[in-house]
């Protein structure tokens, strides 16, 4: 973990509570059926939208240590669905969805998209709100 990460790990334990709850939904969704490109993504995409500089650096490094992505316009489609999904509260079309799995994704993955989502809506939030980001 770098020093910022750290940092935003210690800034977290004034809420055990929240530092905690964050720790175990993302071993959660890091367990999920998405692989880690599509869950980087999606990561990286919560983050760039709710600002959260810190969260967009370690996972940019994060993304380039997985190496090359196997399938950018797959990766593409996580992040349109991932922003549709934040876009709509979770309401998207049809389409949307119909595009996600054309992509070569699953309802499973769809639901695994939202709980990224939730995951890293706590992170980005809780990194803003003690000025970790």
């Amino acid at each position: 973990m770098t020093a910022r990460a750290n940092a935003a790990v210690a800034l977290l334990k004034e809420s055990p509570e929240t530092l905690d709850g964050f720790l175990k939904i993302n071993a959660i969704f890091e367990s999920t059926t998405l692989d880690p490109h599509s869950r980087e993504t999606v990561i990286l995409t919560v983050a760039e939208r709710n600002q959260c500089h810190l969260c967009v650096d370690m996972h940019e490094a994060k993304t380039a240590a997985l190496g090359p992505a196997p399938d950018a316009e797959r990766l593409a489609a996580v992040r349109t669905f991932t922003l549709r999904v934040l876009a709509s509260s979770g309401a998207v079309s049809d389409e949307d969805l119909a595009a996600f799995e054309k992509a070569g994704y699953t309802r499973r993955n769809a639901l695994e998209v939202v709980l990224g989502i939730g995951t890293y809506t706590v992170s980005t939030f809780a990194n803003r709100l003690t000025r970790a980001a």
